[in-house]
């Protein structure tokens, strides 16, 4: 086939990768913001809704918000605010081109690393259209994963090019796009590792067969600045988790703990990349209660794959690649440093599964070969090489409907947060978190009554959820049960002092009380915990109002207004209309 050629097939299968991407993702244009987290990220956030302004753009290289320091993220949520304001449909509008985009990187630059179009374009459609990666689609404030996922596979087409003709040059490109990749999320850090494995398949810059030490080593010095890169990145992102109260001790997950769920979740995760079912946000850890037999049945599962793929590295060395690539890139949100409450995520497989995809398209037509083909060896004539396309030809023609489908039932799940919190209540045991998640949804539609039966069930299931308790403290308020709701704030607060959305609450019930010395208080330790709080500014307005402290309570309009909350009108109003004072 003559180059115009290649290029023009290349460029056919390009378009339906997209098409078939764009026909399984778009529902998601239809859906609404989900309640967890895309507050913090999108529709509360006062400094992403500023749009890409100077002191935005200073908050957005700076600040170690939502526990993470990603400033390429911040910028383009800020753009699309920018672009698309409240409108979830936008948003959703960004984050699907980007996965599109990543599925046609996928192909074009295993295709350019193998010459393998048909195994290539297999991989790129199980990337593209896996159910499995609905979450970090669907999901606003997960736009770091895709954004990520781009610039990473960016980096790997700039090291193609300068694996063909080495320069520094053409190394400051790589460079570039791993650190775009980092400021976007820092699961990135094992970019340098994946580059390694590419030199040992498809690359083959070091030999498959027999390994040099001297020219791995080489491949390692070479790759100095990435890792450089990559640790300053894991240095940052430890601070802005520790900062922010994201990394749980070994005190609540003990290192054996961490490391019997780290096992599982590596088996759970290739499990579910075959057959993806029950899939959920969040996943609660079992913590010491895992079972035994799930344990042991991940240790022999993971036990048996990695020796096959070692045995047969020689033959297949895309098998070794494949693994290595699975299991290296997903050690930075394995668990063995635990980032909040989850045993696993969906979203963190999505760069991940590559490997197995990998592993997929290149192990079925060496395994049905011998089916497929004659008895006797290939040769350059004998059809086997051909039918083994062809066979992969109709088994992409099988998967495209059924992952379609499965892509399709999953973003049900994902129209809105009551949805998703019901159907991970409905598929997980214990959960927590899904159950507060799905109270706060009931709670936000004026469904108190039902909302308070998931707020109770979350606070049985983890005592130690503060977040719940406040919750569960706000139900009890809107059904006038003052005193209970004032309890279940002391327990929230008992469990975090420093908890600025529990002392609000605690203070408002104390007004219904008629208690306004005593809540101004609890605001006042609010905004000293939080002087950005502009609720609880709001909250000290009204109180010092009511108690005739007409300066003070002017002064507090503007502080609540500065930091992007509006009082009631009718408040700054009475306020504006009174004579001024100094006080009561």
């Amino acid at each position: 086939m003559t180059n115009a050629g290649r290029t023009g097939s290349r460029a056919s299968v390009c378009l339906i990768l997209a098409l078939l991407v764009l026909a399984a993702f778009w529902p998601v244009l239809g859906h609404d913001f989900v309640g967890f987290d895309d507050e913090r990220y999108v529709t509360a956030n006062r400094r992403v809704q500023e749009g890409l302004t100077a002191p935005g753009l200073r908050w957005a290289w700076s600040t170690f918000h939502a526990a993470n320091w990603h400033p390429l993220t911040w910028m383009s949520h800020m753009l699309d605010w920018k672009l698309y304001g409240a409108h979830p449909t936008g948003h959703h509008l960004t984050s699907m081109l980007l996965h599109v985009a990543n599925t046609l990187l996928v192909f074009m630059l295993l295709e350019r690393m193998t010459a393998s179009p048909v195994r290539s374009a297999l991989v790129a459609l199980l990337f593209g259209l896996h159910p499995l990666h609905v979450e970090s689609v669907a999901w606003v404030a997960e736009r770091k994963d895709v954004l990520s996922a781009f610039f990473w596979l960016l980096a790997i087409g700039a090291y193609l090019r300068y694996v063909r003709s080495p320069g520094v040059g053409r190394y400051v490109p790589v460079l570039l796009a791993a650190a775009a990749g980092l400021c976007a999320k820092p699961m990135a850090v094992t970019l340098p590792f994946t580059l390694l494995l590419l030199d040992y398949w498809p690359l083959k810059r070091l030999d498959p067969e027999a390994p040099s030490l001297r020219t791995l080593w080489r491949l390692v010095l070479e790759k100095t600045p990435l890792f450089a890169l990559a640790a300053a990145s894991s240095v940052v992102t430890v601070v802005a988790q520790r900062s922010a109260g994201a990394v749980v001790s070994l005190e609540h997950y003990s290192l054996v703990v961490r490391v019997a769920n780290a096992i599982v979740a590596y088996a759970t995760y290739v499990w579910k990349s075959f057959w993806p079912s029950g899939l959920a946000v969040p996943y609660p850890h079992p913590g010491a209660d895992l079972p035994g037999w799930k344990l042991a049945v991940s240790i022999l599962v993971l036990a048996a794959v990695t020796f096959f793929a070692v045995r047969a590295r020689r033959r297949h060395p895309y098998l070794l690649f494949g693994w290595l690539w699975y299991v290296g890139t997903l050690v930075p949100v394995i668990g063995l440093v635990q980032v909040g409450p989850q045993a696993m995520a969906d979203r963190y497989a999505y760069v991940p599964l590559i490997g197995v995809f990998v592993m997929v398209a290149w192990g079925i037509p060496s395994a049905v070969g011998p089916l497929l083909s004659s008895k006797k060896a290939e040769s350059p004539t004998d059809p086997g090489p051909v039918r083994r396309e062809t066979g992969l030809l109709a088994v992409m023609f099988l998967i495209v409907p059924a992952l379609t489908i499965a892509t399709w039932v999953q973003l049900r799940h994902w129209r809105d947060d009551m949805t998703l919190a019901a159907r991970a209540v409905a598929v997980t045991r214990n959960n927590a978190v899904a159950h507060n998640q799905l109270g706060l949804a009931l709670f936000r539609r004026g469904r108190a009554a039902d909302a308070l039966p998931h707020y109770l069930e979350a606070v049985r299931i983890s005592p130690g959820f503060a977040e719940a308790h406040n919750n569960l403290g706000g139900a009890l308020a809107a059904l006038d049960r003052i005193d209970e709701a004032l309890e279940q704030y002391g327990n929230a607060l008992e469990i975090d002092p420093a908890y600025p959305e529990a002392l609000l609450n605690l203070g408002v019930a104390l007004v219904r009380q008629g208690r306004l010395d005593e809540a101004i208080e609890r605001f006042e330790e609010a905004v000293r915990i939080r002087p950005d709080y502009g609720k609880a500014h709001g909250n000290l307005a009204a109180a010092h109002y009511t108690l005739g402290d007409l300066d003070r309570a002017r002064r507090e309009i503007e502080l609540a207004r500065r930091h992007g909350f509006e009082p009631p009108a009718d408040l700054v109003r009475s306020i504006s209309e009174s004579p001024v004072t100094g006080g009561p």
